[in-house]
């Protein structure tokens, strides 16, 4: 075995990563690091006693340099007898439409079809080739953008996936790892060296206007050169020791939450006078956990801002939210403008609604037999007997739909989360709803049991309006 197979073997089960029986996709992207694991996790398959598959991700950005890492990846995996699994995505059409970089964007996809695999059951662990150069990267950038406490810890060695509604009941957890996080990048080049293993090099790691490319080729090598020749593995071992205070303190926080936060359908309150008992450590941490819980992330700005806020005045925070405090209370809730995202119309049966905050017209109508109708989808067609009081509009806290593949019904929250609806996007949501129950959930159907089984019914359909 290889002496860089060893340290990998020692540190996949010190961090408990893989266990035997395991079904392990590797992502691939043909550069030299995850090249370099795939091969190191073929030399230790037997001995760790697991099962492995390839996963290339084509970003589509590269042109026919993006091509050639597609096929390169597939014939290594045909090399070793290996399943095989690609997808390709528009990662600059997905940035412009959500408004990210190009760089945030591709991760966001990447992740997204990493973690749908999973899902899927095609295995229960995936491995990406995270090293300790990218850890050093990733830790100095988070640092110098003032990442808070959190920042240090930098990337987990595994990360946990929601199981779909179909894997409840299965004992299978499903994790994303990092397998190399010890390893350092020079040693994976000279390891592929020794073995005559080619790869492909990325041409967009050495432009300088990304900048984590800026931090590896020029920062780093600095602090290397005149601080300290060993500051990325140092930044490592920083990530390591702040993991474990992470750990640590969020048991902590919410031992102490539920005395301090009560959620209402507003927001949720904090009591001020509970809160000030606490050291100013867990009063800060405790303001983001109550804050996270509305699904809001606070820079440090705004925990100090909600903690020294005066009687009566408001502190604006991210996502058109607010805090205000009252005598000994804070209470959180959304902006008058955030609020005024609400919506609702009828929708006749047969008719149409248009429904600008959503960007979408719904349309409903009757189906006297299955063969009528374009776009037939029988998850579509609502029984006859919701004809009247149908309301379109955006979903609300406490809301509920029962999915027509799950086995229970699931909050709507929930489910937009499990498809990363996020923002705006995920607050104007429409749902059409009979009196108080959900029937139909955009992008999911008719409810499970609102469907009907005779062909005819209420055909759902949406179509997207024009900017």
């Amino acid at each position: 075995m290889h002496e860089l197979s060893r340290s990998v073997l020692s540190y996949v089960r010190k961090q408990d990563l893989l266990r035997p029986g395991d079904r392990v996709g590797v992502a691939v992207s043909g550069g030299a690091d995850s090249v370099a694991m795939l091969r190191i996790l073929l030399e230790l398959r037997a001995e760790l006693g697991i099962v492995l598959s390839v996963v290339h991700l084509n970003h589509c950005l590269r042109g026919e340099e993006s091509e050639d890492d597609e096929e390169f990846v597939r014939q290594l995996a045909a090399r070793f007898d290996l399943p095989f699994f690609s997808a390709r995505r528009d990662v600059k059409g997905y940035a412009a439409e959500k408004k990210l970089s190009v760089e945030t964007a591709a991760r966001e996809l990447r992740y997204q079809y990493f973690e749908g695999l999973l899902r899927n059951g095609e295995f229960n662990r995936l491995a990406t080739a995270h090293t300790v150069d990218d850890q050093g990267e990733t830790v100095l950038l988070k640092l110098v953008r003032g990442a808070g406490t959190r920042g240090p810890a930098g990337i987990y060695p595994q990360l946990s996936v929601t199981r779909s509604e179909e894997q409840e009941l299965s004992r299978d957890e499903l994790t994303i790892i990092r397998p190399l996080l010890s390893v350092q990048r020079d040693d994976l080049e000279e390891y592929l060296a020794q073995i005559q293993q080619p790869w492909h090099e990325d041409s967009t790691n050495a432009q300088l206007h990304h900048t984590r490319n800026r931090i590896r080729h020029e920062i780093l090598p600095r602090l290397c050169a005149e601080v300290n020749p060993q500051v990325r593995r140092t930044l490592a071992e920083v990530a390591e020791l702040a993991r474990a205070e992470e750990e640590f303190w969020q048991s902590e926080v919410q031992r102490h939450l539920s005395a301090v936060w009560i959620r209402n359908e507003q927001g949720g309150i904090l009591c001020s006078s509970l809160l000030n008992e606490l050291p100013l450590a867990l009063r800060r941490r405790a303001v983001r956990a109550a804050a996270e819980s509305l699904g809001l992330s606070l820079e440090f700005k705004h925990v100090e801002e909600v903690l020294t806020s005066f009687h009566n005045t408001r502190v604006v925070l991210p996502h058109g939210w607010g805090a205000r405090r009252v005598a000994e209370k804070i209470y959180f809730a959304p902006s008058v403008e955030a609020a005024a995202k609400e919506y609702q119309y009828e929708l006749p049966v047969p008719g149409r609604v248009e429904v600008p905050e959503a960007s979408v017209a719904i349309g409903a109508n009757i189906l006297e037999a299955m063969n009528q109708g374009p776009s037939y989808n029988p998850h579509h067609l609502l029984d006859a007997r919701f004809a009247e009081g149908l309301l379109v509009r955006n979903w609300r806290a406490g809301d509920r739909f029962w999915p027509v593949h799950s086995k229970r019904p699931k909050k709507v929250k929930e489910l937009l989360q499990d498809r990363h609806i996020t923002g705006d996007e995920k607050k104007t949501w429409p749902v059409i709803a009979s009196g108080k129950e959900v029937v139909w959930l955009r992008g999911f159907g008719i409810g499970r049991e609102l469907h009907t089984q005779d062909g005819k019914g209420i055909f759902i359909s949406e179509e997207a309006l024009e900017p």
